[in-house]
């Protein structure tokens, strides 16, 4: 019975999409419909990624790498300023989901080291906002930016127009969120590692190069699952046990339980009604219940106004775990940590976002007359 209270604590998160799934499944039975609502791309690619990852890991090069931020750093406040600009600045090339699984084990595996987990919920809350906030700098930093860029045919102009306030303010907010953590110095013993293994480790530099090319539609998702599956079979067959798999079975509920709402008659005549002149303040809010990415898809059809809707979603993405799917990244992998302590995470969590939410709305309602909405 432990056991089973235990794997519920830890899949938390996944227990809650499924039964929203199931709830979902109520109002719309199951059909042929359903199969549309997988994004298998996603799947692959956090499936890739973790894949890759983990290997980065096995063969010791997250330990070389907290050695040297820990040596750079000298204190817990800077080392949160790192981890910080590390996440804003890579989610624009890479995407918020591949920032956050890249950084976030280095980040369980640094505090580890240094014995802060009271610490380290802030600095992976800090993580998520940034990586949520930077890549809605760019037109490929996430998701629903992509879908809006290409469904509205926006010029590139236009796009860093809106953007780059939000952008630049956000950024400020985040430096200034750093100070939460202490200016303690972090200091950890020396960890012995042993020389990496060149062979394996280009094997997983390949996998990840695959992974980021895939992000980047350079190469389709299926050819980068089968190089990636391939590798990892000559490299090291274990690397498949380290997948986070309750985290892809958690991605594909929401994917059910969003496609469901989105069916649902009654729902899209009210947003009709509703959308017109607020496409900023409805998407934001819609975010936060069937995140920021079938908010956008969902609302589209009901407004012209895709600079509103933009900033809606993307702000959005501030505010619960689902508003960006991104952040059930970081909370599964945190809540997988020896130290998890998931009530104060989801805490902290939860007062950073949505004051950020709210003090970006009101930003966004300000600068909505210089931007022309």
């Amino acid at each position: 019975m432990k056991t089973v209270l235990f794997w519920c604590r830890s899949h938390l998160v996944l227990l809650i999409s499924f039964l929203a799934a199931l709830l979902s499944a109520i109002a719309v039975p199951p059909d042929s419909a359903y199969l549309s609502y997988i994004n298998t791309d996603v799947l692959i690619l956090l499936f890739c990624l973790m894949t890759a990852v983990a290997g980065f890991r096995r063969i010791g090069l997250f330990d070389r790498i907290s050695s040297m931020l820990l040596h750079r750093a000298g204190t817990v406040r800077k080392l949160g300023l790192l981890l910080m600009n590390l996440c804003f600045f890579s989610s624009m090339l890479v995407t918020n989901d591949v920032a956050l699984i890249t950084f976030v084990p280095l980040t369980l595996m640094l505090f580890s080291r240094i014995n802060d987990s009271k610490s380290l919920i802030t600095a992976v809350v800090i993580q998520t906002v940034a990586a949520n906030l930077g890549s809605m700098m760019t037109p490929v930093g996430n998701p629903q930016n992509l879908y809006i860029y290409a469904q509205y045919d926006l010029d590139v102009t236009v796009f860093f127009t809106v953007m780059l306030p939000v952008g630049i303010f956000s950024y400020i907010l985040l430096t200034l969120l750093v100070f939460l953590l202490p200016a303690a110095p972090c200091k950890a013993e020396a960890v012995q590692t042993e020389k990496l293994p060149p062979v394996k480790a280009a094997i997983y530099a390949v996998m990840f190069v695959v992974s980021i090319a895939t992000v980047l539609r350079l190469i389709p998702g299926w050819i980068c699952l089968i190089i990636v599956a391939l590798l990892a079979l000559i490299a090291d067959v274990k690397l498949f046990l380290k997948v986070d798999y309750a985290l892809l079975a958690t991605f594909v509920c929401f994917f059910v339980f969003v496609g469901n709402i989105a069916r649902i008659e009654p729902v899209r005549l009210f947003f009709s009604a509703v959308m017109q002149g607020r496409e900023l303040i409805v998407s934001a809010l819609l975010s936060q219940v069937i995140s920021n990415v079938p908010a956008a898809v969902m609302l589209s059809g009901f407004t012209e106004n895709a600079k509103a809707l933009l900033l809606g979603v993307d702000i959005g993405g501030l505010g619960t775990p689902v508003a960006s799917l991104a952040s059930l990244i970081s909370y599964q992998l945190y809540s997988r940590s020896r130290s998890a302590d998931n009530k104060r995470y989801m805490l902290v969590f939860s007062a950073v976002n949505f004051v950020l939410l709210i003090i970006l709305l009101i930003f966004a309602f300000i600068i909505q007359p210089l931007l022309d909405f």
